[in-house]
């Protein structure tokens, strides 16, 4: 007798639709997976078998068993077919009599006893159920939150095999997760650090204001302990709240990298990543055989912290271009090949020299020049030319550092940033960018024209600072980005003045 279930597989971070087809045919015993199945798939079948037998259903009746995974072309990762295949071999034995087995989307992990254990990438596929016109999903209870942030699906939590046969037999009666698409307050984003614990350094975090405002990269250079990394670890709380889709694009990518929270079945902050200055090229950008998302994508509509820059290979720091251009990365694969979003904000670190201290006032540098030169030009000028802030960040005054005296609270500095995103999305309304960083020439060429004032500056700083094309692009938006926050209609000198300081720093060091 055969039986048919639906289920789904992750390729990339998208589901693709999986039918898993159970033919119980009289003969010996054979259990055998078919469809393209890796070794977690093909172990399902004991797995199965024991629960099957601890939940009090009958084995015995079962003889030659083939499980079909259709289509048989894309390989099947993961133990999530553990419960479609026993519901199918339940049903295809008439143990177990379904209303509607194309109704539901099932996914499940089992143990030996029969209990069903959570699994990876449930987000990803309730939202493909939705889109496949699928009305139900029958999920690990768990996932049932995950789940239940798509509206439109009915979600049927189940903890053992007999709750998924008793939904499937009698969904009338089976308990069902409430939608909690309304239920999240994004506004409140409830992040544990504020700005107003950094002490000192004003005109850093007026730098780190403008790149929250319009979401542009930035690289802080100075000695150890000057507050680098502290002050990179706020700069979430400053940035605009996510939004609905944001959310859940950004939980959906954890979901599938299994990364997601037992208890928290929503993002509701911006993502922070920081990966150590050891991580592999694949870590970073993604990866692998079958391609998986790399920090970057992790980092997605968030922030990506690379500390001590100069320490990444140079392989991973250049294959960071692309994507700070692009907001994606796309991985060849001979399998597939693949593009993970990766629209963040690229937050570095880095000391001026290798001991840390060149151009210190307090600790004298024991570096020679050949060493400096080295170890800045770990940096390339095309990695260099895509971050559009530059700032110092030197020693902490004594008087600054034992000041009782709080900062600016992140709440007010988020304020200014809003009204700035503000007025960048009814300009930009039209267009598909959302922020300034993002903007193309024909966008600077519409929304940013420079009075005469504006250009003299500009090209005086071109000709003193020998700036690439590229770099002339990033200090007009970041131009941009300070006229918005001031509310300015046109870009002025004084913008294009601020905006070249932060250009500035890279000639000095890497001149």
């Amino acid at each position: 007798m055969l039986a048919e279930f639906n289920s789904s597989t992750i390729v990339g971070i998208d589901a693709h639709p999986v039918q898993v087809q159970v033919d119980v045919t009289s003969g010996l015993h054979a259990f055998v997976i078919v469809g393209l199945p890796d070794v977690a798939v093909r172990e399902s079948a004991k797995r199965v078998e024991s629960a099957i037998r601890n939940s009090n259903f009958e084995f015995s009746r079962a003889g030659s068993i083939i499980v079909n995974l259709a289509p048989a072309d894309i390989k099947k990762e993961s133990p999530v077919y553990d419960l479609p295949i026993a519901l199918g071999l339940l049903a295809a034995t008439g143990q177990v009599a379904p209303q509607d087995a194309a109704a539901p989307v099932i996914l499940g992990e089992l143990s030996l006893d029969g209990t069903v254990r959570p699994v990876a990438g449930v987000l990803p596929a309730a939202l493909g159920a939705k889109a496949w016109g699928k009305t139900a999903l029958v999920v690990p209870r768990e996932n049932a939150a995950e789940a239940a942030l798509v509206e439109g699906v009915t979600v049927y939590p189940v903890a053992t095999l007999n709750e998924a046969a008793q939904a499937l037999e009698k969904p009338a009666e089976a308990a069902v997760e409430p939608c909690r698409s309304d239920h999240w307050n994004l506004d409140e984003p409830g992040y544990t650090v504020d700005f107003s614990e950094v002490k000192g350094q004003p005109h850093v975090k007026r730098a780190l204001e403008i790149a929250a405002a319009g979401g542009h990269n930035v690289i802080m250079v100075g000695p150890p302990g000057a507050g680098k990394t502290m002050l990179a670890r706020r700069l979430p709380t400053i940035m605009p709240p996510l939004t609905w889709d944001e959310a859940l694009e950004t939980t959906k990518i954890y979901s599938t990298s299994g990364l997601l929270p037992a208890d928290v079945p929503l993002t509701t902050t911006r993502p922070f990543r920081a990966p150590h200055h050891t991580i592999s090229h694949a870590g970073l950008v993604g990866g692998g055989s079958t391609p998986k998302p790399g920090e970057i994508s992790l980092a997605h509509h968030g922030i990506l912290f690379l500390d001590e820059l100069p320490e990444f290979s140079r392989d991973a720091l250049e294959a960071l271009r692309q994507p700070m251009e692009d907001g994606s990365i796309t991985i060849s694969r001979a399998i597939a090949s693949l593009t993970f979003p990766a629209r963040m904000t690229v937050v570095a670190a880095m000391n001026p020299c290798p001991c840390g201290f060149y151009g210190d006032p307090v600790k004298e540098c024991s570096c020679t020049y050949g060493q400096i030169n080295r170890y800045l030009k770990r940096i390339s000028g095309p990695l260099l030319d895509r971050v559009d802030i530059h700032v110092d960040v030197p020693r902490l005054p004594q008087d600054d550092l034992l000041s009782g005296a709080d900062g600016e609270p992140s709440a007010a500095i988020r304020e200014r940033v809003l009204r700035a995103r503000e007025i960048q999305q009814r300009r930009l309304r039209d267009t598909p960018v959302r922020c300034n960083s993002q903007m193309q020439p024909r966008h600077l060429r519409e929304f940013c024209p420079l009075r005469d004032e504006a250009q003299a500056v500009l090209r005086a700083a071109i000709d003193r600072l020998a700036l690439s094309a590229r770099a002339y692009d990033r200090i007009t938006k970041v131009a941009r980005t300070i006229a918005d926050l001031e509310g300015a209609e046109q870009i002025g000198a004084a913008h294009i003045a601020e905006a070249v300081q932060y250009r500035s720093l890279d000639r000095k060091l890497w001149a």
